[in-house]
């Protein structure tokens, strides 16, 4: 049987949650996922006092947390939830520590036990290559999407505008028609209004991917203006609307002038897509990997490469680089034995200047985390 919750562990979890927003900008999902990891230890833990907490208390909920499983798919917890979970709990005790009723009772240091192996750590933070689709491959789905009905044109020109802005699904979902600018080729991403990462602020510019993508949002946007009598503060991707059918059943048939209230539907959408052109799904967000993979296939010098990164909403090159640039373990082969062939190319050389430059980025990077 479960222990009762401690009124004064409850206390000091919502006052920890509150700094969090209040002091860290914390989103709701963030919070929650803190929120958890408390709940997880406290639960571990029998629900004893905060001020009782004792080193071997952490030592003992790290085995455990090694031990357990995914309640939904029985596997073992992975490296990056573990790490996420201890970190939680890191952040929480540091706090803890500082606090006028506890601080004589924990050190900062005590939380220093909830640092996760280092082995488990560096499995949680390595980077791997995730597979993205192609550019010839968005195009096949589009080909194989219908158009009949008004919700089939706007799943259509929603994958169509994925690939063409390269914007992250819960921005997607949040776009009012005011945003867009078919006549300069741009979107203008205000976090005002746009569910953005961070609530960043930033313009993009239509990525060059043909001339035929860019074709079906313009014609989606015509046809809301136009036809739909849209106007700049209705969504740019409607949510669809229960209207009966011809035996009275009801079914969702006409646009609505209403945002989607999450982004489970872009979801939904592409697993439909891709499976319908006889490919394997692939999550919207790794339509951003497929852009990055783009500019190594247009050769960009710098400036360029700069360009492009900040059309993606990313401050530094780096980001784009590390997180999206990584590249398909085929084409490193491709690289690597055709040096092995033909040796390096002067003209290509990195100098190690260029070299140091890229570390000391990398170095501050890290240590501003």
């Amino acid at each position: 049987m479960t222990p009762k919750r401690t009124p004064a562990n409850e206390r000091v979890k919502r006052a920890y949650l509150h700094f969090l927003k209040d002091t860290r900008g914390r989103d709701e999902a963030s919070l929650d996922a803190v929120a958890k990891a408390i709940e997880r230890f406290d639960e571990y833990n029998r629900r004893r006092d905060f001020k009782k907490f004792h080193i071997e208390q952490a030592r003992g909920f790290k085995a455990q947390l090694a031990e357990q499983r995914n309640a939904r798919t029985g596997a073992p917890l992975s490296a990056s939830t573990v790490c996420s979970t201890l970190a939680a709990l890191k952040g929480f005790f540091k706090w803890l520590a500082g606090e006028p009723e506890y601080r004589s009772r924990l050190k900062s240091a005590d939380a220093d036990y909830f640092n996760p192996p280092d082995n488990l750590a560096r499995i949680a933070t390595a980077h791997r290559h995730k597979p993205c689709p192609t550019l010839a491959q968005i195009r096949a789905v589009l080909d194989a999407m219908p158009t009949e009905t008004e919700a089939e044109r706007r799943d259509r020109s929603l994958v169509a505008f994925a690939i063409l802005t390269g914007a992250r699904d819960r921005a997607i979902v949040s776009f009012k028609l005011k945003h867009i600018d078919i006549e300069h080729d741009l979107l203008a991403q205000d976090a005002r209004d746009v569910r953005t990462k961070r609530a960043k602020t930033f313009t993009t510019w239509f990525f060059p991917v043909g001339d035929d993508i860019r074709q079906i949002v313009v014609d989606w946007v015509g046809f809301l203006r136009t036809e739909k009598g849209f106007g700049p503060e209705d969504p740019l991707f409607p949510k669809t609307r229960l209207a009966p059918g011809a035996e009275h059943e009801f079914g969702a048939r006409e646009l609505d002038r209403a945002h989607w209230a999450n982004a489970d539907p872009v979801r939904a959408i592409l697993k439909d897509a891709f499976p319908r052109a006889g490919l394997p799904y692939f999550h919207p967000h790794l339509f951003r990997n497929t852009l990055a993979q783009m500019a190594y296939d247009l050769g960009l010098n710098a400036e360029e490469y700069k360009a492009w990164s900040q059309n993606l909403g990313h401050e530094s090159c780096l980001t784009t680089f590390c997180s999206y640039g990584t590249l398909p373990p085929h084409r490193q082969a491709e690289i690597i034995r055709g040096l092995a062939r033909g040796g390096v190319r002067k003209g290509d050389a990195i100098t190690a200047d260029a070299l140091r430059r890229l570390a000391d980025q990398m170095e501050h990077r890290a240590a501003t985390r």
